[in-house]
């Protein structure tokens, strides 16, 4: 038996002396590739990370990242969760990406072991009776291990969640889960998250609080700016927040979404937080986002924008007399637009303005 720690890629175990040597990469997919390479270099004590951004919010790009900030990120996390040796973390998530990388270092720092598995919309079918201590996941993955394998969840000590707004579908269910779960506020430029927000369990939250050593404060357009000690620069974002007793907030919306129509700035996200409650009533479990097209008169018209073939005319009606009773005239979506497939960034988020384009 390999002396802990260890880590087990898709059904190999490597020791932490083996991954410091050198190892054959014949045979591997991209995903056994890129997890041995980083957690060579880690060990090896390399000092400068070339880190690809996801393109969520713009082009894809590459940055540099020293060790020492990385390392402080990953040691906030370890102290805010209580993470501790010979646990052992899942790795499910992309590790050419900042998360997948944030959760081999957490795991390394903190001594546990781990289990790096493909990227998959359920990875704990995956786990062979092997108990896991903290995983990170996106909502796409949560939903449907919760759909298809809840007891599995069950017994997972905590589990972070980010990539994406977590439904109000969602919510619902993870009340029903022992495990703890926590939603994260974060992006490759802040080296991961800087707050957590718990949903469930005795304590859930209702805003993300900033861990210990991040600083907040709002510009005047009303979007985060973030300061930590490992960070060289002050991190000026487009997230539109609500600052709430100066250590945490509540995220609205990106100031880029934002549509003016007729004068009056609608904030796309708060409007899909009430249509998501609204499909939930209708069981309709369609992808969709609101997005502002240009109107000659309004300048811009809120629109809703729905992946699939189109809703009944019926259905469209009935959606808006509800949604009518929760939004203002000026938030009421004006059209429905039906897209057969949204476009994606290469970590499988929603591409607003591409999807748009491939419809025009």
């Amino acid at each position: 038996m390999i002396q802990s720690p260890w880590i087990k890629i898709n059904e190999r175990i490597y020791s932490h002396k083996e991954l410091k040597g050198s190892l054959s990469q014949n045979d591997l997919s991209d995903f056994e590739k890129s997890t041995l390479d980083f957690c060579q270099a880690w060990l090896t004590d390399q000092q400068e990370f070339l880190i690809q951004t996801s393109g969520s919010t713009g082009t894809p790009k590459p940055i540099v990242l020293l060790r020492s900030q990385i390392e402080a990120s990953a040691r906030q996390t370890i102290q805010a969760l209580k993470l501790k040796a010979s646990e052992t973390s899942l790795v499910c998530l992309d590790t050419k990406y900042i998360a997948g990388q944030m959760m081999l270092v957490r795991s390394i720092i903190a001594g546990m072991n781990i289990i790096a598995v493909e990227p998959s919309s359920n990875p704990l079918e995956k786990t062979r009776g092997e108990v896991i201590d903290f995983v990170a996941l996106v909502p796409y993955q949560l939903d449907n291990i919760i759909e298809n394998m809840p007891e599995k969840l069950d017994q997972v000590r905590c589990a972070i969640i980010g990539g994406a707004p977590i439904s109000h579908s969602l919510k619902e269910k993870i009340k029903k889960t022992s495990c703890i779960l926590f939603a994260t506020y974060g992006m490759t430029e802040t080296i991961s998250h800087i707050a957590l927000q718990q949903l469930n369990g005795k304590n859930p939250q209702d805003n993300f609080e900033a861990l210990p050593t991040i600083n907040l404060r709002l510009d005047d357009r009303g979007c985060l700016c973030i300061k930590a000690n490992y960070l060289e620069k002050e991190i000026i974002t487009n997230d539109v927040v609500e600052l709430v007793e100066g250590r945490k907030f509540k995220w609205l919306g990106r100031i880029d979404n934002i549509i003016n129509s007729g004068g009056i700035k609608v904030i796309p996200e708060k409007v899909e937080l009430i249509f998501e409650k609204i499909f939930d009533q209708f069981l309709i479990r369609n992808r969709f986002f609101i997005f502002g097209l240009k109107d000659e008169k309004l300048g811009s018209q809120v629109t809703i924008v729905i992946e699939g073939s189109a809703f009944k005319e019926e259905t469209q009606k009935e959606i808006l007399a509800e949604s009518s009773q929760m939004l203002s005239k000026y938030e009421l979506p004006k059209e429905f637009i039906f897209i057969q497939h949204f476009k994606e960034t290469a970590t499988g988020k929603i591409n607003r303005s591409a999807t748009i384009a491939s419809f025009k």
